[in-house]
């Protein structure tokens, strides 16, 4: 799956009397749950990042550690998920990913967009959403979390703009997945039935919502995430406690010379080593530098994270030679190897919370299982901004 180009054009949205952001894709998860079905871990192996053979001796081997698929804004749907099976509701979780919203209600007749193969299909935005929740959630997981991405799904699609005055969004993880009636389950239209109409906003005007996979433990701040982006209120980093999908922590080892090929242009002469420079609200990277004989190069965190495959900027790299290994540097202050945020023991709240507090981050990826290749797409919004898939 390829980067998502920036979008073209802005043209006002007149339905809610304010312009159109202009928004990227939300999407990042390789393969998709579909018809109720939960993808494993296991199924996805073949898109693992090769092992190092263990002979080579001498032979330096770069370990990345991490946590998360997706780039870490907006509502994870593992975490979603984990909320409605402690009892949150929709509005609850909501309310916990998009700081300080409300809900509303869309402009009656809203039509979508959507780009399908080379036609554009203009969908009521009722049929639109049924066509969506099942292709990017399993229609088996709990109620609450079926209704959150409904909300969710409405308002990314009426909130983006992808194809300039032709399109609103893609039908594909571009934007977000659209498989029209062929996706529909009786469990993800009572979802969508039961929202009907509703909508995130901010101030009392839609955002669009961005979502993605798996958090790890943590979302991030949009700015942080999706680089050169301005800060938004609701875009903001919250400790996600109940997320523990499969993603939830990853390795991945390559071959300095592995490592090397994939950098390509980012390496000055001989490959030395990635050292971070900085990172978010949570452990993931914003900046790094790529060490060379020739000299270091600074990257940000999702061309970093984009060219070496890996599923998210949450990582942590050192440096096996033999039986040994070394962190690599890493100045921004976390600690790898340190679990994420743990579950709170106290009962899900009855009441829909306020802005979610901001905690104090952890400091490290749980480590564990091999991790299969992704990318981290940087995003640009402009003005306000807001939603994205799962397995």
């Amino acid at each position: 799956m390829r980067p998502p180009q920036p979008e073209r054009g802005r043209l006002p949205l007149s339905v809610f009397g304010r312009s159109r952001m202009l928004t990227r894709s939300t999407y990042h998860r390789p393969l998709l749950a579909r018809q109720g079905r939960r993808v494993a871990l296991a199924i996805l192996t073949a898109a693992v990042l090769p092992a190092v053979p263990a002979g080579a001796a001498g032979a330096s081997t770069l370990v990345i550690e991490g946590a998360g698929d997706g780039h870490g804004v907006g509502m994870s749907q593992d975490g979603a998920y984990g909320f409605a099976r402690h009892g949150w509701s929709y509005k609850q979780i909501l309310a916990h990913y998009y700081t300080a919203t409300t809900l509303g209600q869309a402009p009656p007749g809203a039509v979508i967009r959507v780009l399908v193969g080379s036609r554009v299909e203009s969908v009521p935005l009722e049929r639109y959403v049924r066509g969506v929740v099942s292709a990017e959630m399993p229609s088996g997981w709990p109620a609450a979390a079926l209704q959150a991405q409904a909300v969710a799904s409405r308002t990314y699609a009426l909130t983006a703009h992808a194809g300039g005055s032709r399109f609103d969004v893609y039908s594909d993880t571009r934007s977000q997945v659209y498989l029209g009636s062929a996706a529909e389950t009786p469990q993800t239209n009572a979802a969508v039935a039961a929202t009907a109409g509703q909508v995130v906003l901010y101030r009392g005007a839609p955002v669009p919502t961005y979502f993605f996979a798996d958090s790890g433990g943590m979302t991030e701040d949009i700015d942080n995430s999706f680089i050169g982006s301005p800060p938004e209120r609701w875009l903001v980093g919250v400790v996600d406690p109940y997320d523990r999908g499969p993603s939830s922590s990853w390795r991945v080892s390559l071959s300095f010379a592995s490592a090397a090929s994939r950098l390509g242009d980012l390496v000055k002469g001989a490959f030395r080593g990635i050292e971070v420079l900085r990172r978010g609200f949570s452990p993931r990277i914003v900046s790094a530098e790529i060490l060379g004989s020739g000299g270091n190069r600074v990257v940000d965190g999702p061309e970093l994270a984009s060219v070496l495959g890996l599923s998210s900027t949450w990582a942590y790299f050192s440096v096996r030679n033999g039986s040994t290994v070394t962190p690599e540097p890493d100045r921004s202050g976390y600690q790898a190897g340190k679990s994420s945020a743990p579950a709170p023991s106290a009962p899900a709240p009855v009441a829909v919370p306020g802005p979610s507090p901001r905690a104090a981050p952890p400091t490290g990826p749980q480590g564990g299982t091999e991790s299969p290749g992704g990318q981290v797409v940087s995003p640009t919004t402009t003005g306000a901004t807001g939603g994205a898939p799962a397995r």
